[in-house]
């Protein structure tokens, strides 16, 4: 090693000693926001009282063969009738499909008890719903609160969706028969297959302490409520391989909604907000708004908080913090599409650590083309197509159709292991303007690029990148990276 590999080493090592992470104990570091509105989300106060159901005595079997559907959903009958109290189940296996869950109800699921979700699609009943952001008509969830208040489901039991055979036959129609037909985008859609939980047009429900794995599909939905608490939560999907869209938990048009103390391992969004896609979207328009997701981990997955893609209704009004991140694949990751339009804005992270990330800041405009735009090969005539496929299919106006991300803040972030820093891609009709980055501290392999945007407020932000470049900037106003640190250094 010659004298000026020796000076070149050393200047690397004294730079990046002085590039100081942001610390708790520091002035900067304290750059905190809580809204006013953040203490009023969530269930409120309520009790339930009255007997205890447990639906042994309705003639369900724990031997994990014996399909309970009808037990289980006669003793939860018979609870309501009676006024409501708790539904519960002596240890043991249970196999079952699809149960509603009424109002006045405690569903516990004690430890020792494991509800196995029936890998028989037709024990799902088909209700009218909304899933990926179009209402139609689609298998009920294994477990269901549809139109219902004062609710609990709690337990430390296991909740297993045994989704694996869902996966498959998911992946064998989407590679063998719709795809090579120009039908990637409905593909989705015809798959049909069971949620775990849904909550739909529903208030004041606790949902807590579940340990949940192998979704079919989505995990946790929350669909048209309010005044929801999730606490407690743990997701473990990749179990026996890596189920397509197995989101951990949803919150779909939904407001003053708490999702705290979670811990969820998947292979799609963690944690994701939506809002309809498309003109089916755009027909409903109801938001995503007053949102709090606090002191959570997310694992593997494709982002520890997702915004998207379907936002044609708005998501506004949402406050995360202190969540970590390991091996998770975005951190802030914001999406839609050139037909969704709908507006995101008024967002706040805070405090977010993350290991072994690909891209910290993922945010655009145009995401997955060949999923978001619909088009009718020309074997098919449209007046024999489904109906979903029609709503699918309906041309949004193009005024309509262009999303638009603003006000977003991302305060005392910490990133490590990361593939790219930053890749925010606003299009030229719509910029992403007034994003706030505080106390930002990213090590990445590339520093990434921004490009469409505009007047951005950056303090105390520092990007350490292999490459040795800098984050490049494309047809942008008022952005300005201060003096930062990159290095070539592969520590």
């Amino acid at each position: 090693m010659n004298k000026l590999t020796l000076t070149l080493t050393s200047l690397i090592i004294l730079l990046l000693g002085s590039c100081k992470q942001p610390n708790a104990n520091t002035e900067a570091s304290k750059t905190s926001y809580k809204p006013d509105w953040v203490d009023k989300v969530g269930a409120h106060d309520f009790k339930i009282s009255g007997k205890t159901y447990y639906v042994n005595d309705f003639g369900a079997v724990n031997d994990g063969k014996t399909l309970n559907t009808e037990a289980i959903q006669k003793t939860i009958d018979a609870c309501v009738k009676n006024g409501g109290g708790t539904v519960t189940f002596k240890p043991g296996d249970y196999l079952m499909g699809a149960i509603f869950i009424k109002s006045n109800i405690k569903f516990e699921v004690p430890k020792g008890v494991n509800i196995l979700g029936s890998e028989n699609i037709k024990d799902y009943k088909e209700i009218n719903t909304r899933i990926a952001g179009i209402e139609m008509k689609w298998p009920a969830a294994l477990i269901n609160v549809r139109n219902e208040k004062n609710v609990v489901i709690d337990g430390e039991g296991t909740v297993d969706g045994q989704g694996k055979v869902f996966w498959d036959y998911y992946w064998d129609l989407r590679r063998n028969d719709y795809e090579p037909r120009g039908l990637r985008w409905i593909v989705d859609y015809d798959a049909k297959r069971p949620r775990t939980f849904l909550i739909s047009n529903s208030s004041d429900v606790v949902f807590k302490n579940l340990n949940i794995q192998r979704a079919g599909f989505w995990t946790v939905q929350v669909l048209y409520s309010k005044f929801i608490t999730i606490d407690g939560l743990t997701i473990k999907n990749n179990i026996g391989g890596h189920g397509p869209s197995t989101d951990g938990i949803d919150i779909d048009s939904s407001e003053w909604i708490l999702v705290q103390n979670c811990d969820i391992d998947c292979n799609d969004d963690n944690f994701c907000l939506k809002a309809g896609r498309d003109w089916d979207g755009q027909r409903v328009n109801r938001p995503t708004e007053y949102v709090v997701i606090k002191d959570c981990m997310a694992r593997q997955g494709a982002g520890l908080f997702t915004l998207g893609s379907e936002t044609a209704g708005s998501i506004r009004h949402v406050y995360v913090s202190n969540i970590k991140g390991l091996g998770t694949k975005n951190g802030l990751n914001i999406k839609s599409a050139t037909n969704r339009g709908g507006t995101v804005e008024d967002i706040y992270l805070e405090n977010i650590k993350m290991d072994s990330v690909h891209t910290f800041m993922q945010v655009g405009m145009n995401w997955n083309p060949a999923y978001s735009y619909s088009k009718l090969p020309e074997e098919f005539n449209e007046n024999d197509i489904p109906e979903h496929w029609k709503k699918m299919l309906m041309k949004v106006e193009p005024e309509k159709g262009i999303p638009t991300f603003k006000n977003i803040t991302l305060s005392n972030i910490n990133v490590k292991g990361a593939t790219t820093a930053i890749n925010v891609s606003g299009i030229e009709q719509s910029i992403v303007e007034n994003v706030t980055l505080n106390n930002v501290y990213i090590e990445a392999k590339k520093p990434g690029q921004i490009s469409h945007s505009a007047n951005w407020t950056l303090n105390n932000v520092t990007v350490i990148a292999q490459d040795g470049s800098k984050v490049s900037l494309e047809n942008t106003s008022n952005i300005e990276f201060p003096e930062t640190v990159y290095s070539n250094s592969k520590n």
